[in-house]
């Protein structure tokens, strides 16, 4: 007999060892948020970090750059800090700055040497599509074309399979690019075997962690993974557009960035105002621009709270949250033609679920108009992300059951299987 019901999830709810921090953030009763790894819900204390930084531009105009708690000028190296148990790293790798894909840039700008045989780079068939774009433009601007690009491909369509991909890394690459989780099926790729056997081939590796930091621990340091690179608005819940942040390992300190911008000088020589581009030493280096204050602001508080909970913890109670959702697939979803597509092992799985349907965008519409936030991705699939700071057991099960009543209903059939602009 099915022992699954809304009494049993509230049950989860007080009795899981490890609670959410849900009275920390700014939920919408009513509404059942599993878009999280999207974009993550502002918390409280984001939202006071963001104020902080607005009056400290009216407090102190320029000066602001210098003075007060939060002194601008050296904002993106402590938030950086503020990652390094999330990541695994020394503070002086981390820096917080530009975007996901200004970052990649820099950074193949940096790490890309074609010479002799090395030319290609290595990547996936599975990557979300803007890495593949900087990817190009930048094999571009070294007089390549797109066949030096290889992408490993999936067997099945969802996940990678690690020795694919070793055995691609040919005396022909130069460069390896990886995500550590795929943006669809959550699969989470061996990070540490990976750049091993990069290393013992003398390729230098990165990896794109936008779907994995804050979702899985990591250990990029001790790994010897030679860069990486995230967003900040996902699980970490800096925000809408909130500045991005990358990685560079302590043995390449010293190394000329890519791209020279002002921001990346040396901090005691930056207003010597130089024609001559002297970068900083550590990851600062690899600043372009001038940081983006209010972008950057909000993740003075999401990880201060992130850091409360600790990411070995947030680990753990999201594991059981997607494990409760698997459950309910399972049980309450027989039959209406769900196929689970993400790993099943808590070693290879990251922050979130992956269903395909043949009706996904339609029934998305449906979940959206009972308050429950899913997130579609074409052709065919949803992901949920039920998120360990502010989601609960009791929403799971809330979800499912809806989700249950729509296709018992046939409900979706009144929408378009059409994906919205923003899907």
């Amino acid at each position: 007999m099915m022992t699954n019901n809304l009494a049993y999830a509230k049950q989860l709810d007080a009795t899981y060892e490890i609670p959410s921090m849900r009275d920390e953030f700014c939920v919408t009763e009513g509404r059942i948020y599993f878009d999280g790894n999207s974009l993550g819900l502002m918390s409280k204390r984001a939202e006071q970090t963001l104020l902080d930084l607005k009056d400290s531009w009216q407090n102190y105009g320029i000066d602001g750059w210098t003075q007060g708690e939060n002194a601008w000028y050296f904002l993106a190296e402590k938030i950086g800090a503020q990652m390094t148990e999330i990541v695994g790293a020394k503070k002086e790798e981390l820096i917080v700055t530009g975007s996901t894909t200004v970052n990649l840039h820099q950074l193949v700008a940096t790490f890309y040497k074609p010479e002799g045989k090395r030319t290609k780079i290595l990547a996936d068939a599975l990557n979300f599509p803007s890495d593949i774009y900087a990817l190009k433009a930048q094999l571009a601007l070294k007089g390549y074309d797109e066949t030096h690009l290889v992408q490993v491909s999936s067997k099945d369509g969802q996940t990678l399979d690690e020795n694919d991909i070793i055995a691609a890394m040919t005396e022909d690459i130069a460069l390896i690019v990886l995500p550590g989780v795929l943006y669809r099926s959550g699969q989470i790729l061996d990070m540490a075997r990976l750049t091993k056997a990069a290393h013992e081939r003398g390729i230098v590796i990165g990896f794109d962690l936008c779907h994995s930091v804050g979702s899985v621990p990591h250990a990029l340091r001790e790994w010897g993974v030679d860069f990486a690179f995230w967003c900040t608005y996902k699980h970490l819940n800096g925000g809408p557009g909130s500045s991005g942040a990358l990685f560079v390992h302590e043995k390449h300190f010293g190394m000329k960035p890519g791209l020279a911008g002002w921001f990346g000088s040396d901090k005691e020589k930056q207003f010597t105002m130089s024609h001559t581009f002297e970068p900083a030493f550590e990851a600062g280096a690899f600043q372009i621009g001038t940081p983006n204050v209010f972008s950057m602001a909000p993740l003075l508080g999401a990880l201060e709270l992130f850091n409360q909970m600790g990411i070995e913890k947030v680990r753990q109670r999201s594991l059981a949250l997607s494990d409760y959702m698997l459950q309910c697939v399972e049980e309450m979803l027989d039959g209406y033609g769900f196929t689970i597509c993400n790993p099943m092992d808590h070693q290879r799985r990251g922050g979130h679920i992956y269903l395909e349907h043949e009706d996904a965008a339609r029934i998305c519409k449906a979940l959206k108009e009972r308050h429950v936030i899913p997130d579609f991705r074409a052709p065919k699939g949803v992901r949920l992300a039920a998120v360990a700071m502010y989601n609960t057991f009791e929403e799971v099960y809330q979800c499912f059951a809806i989700l249950r009543e729509i296709m018992e209903t046939k409900a979706y059939e009144k929408f378009s299987n059409e994906r919205e602009i923003v899907a």
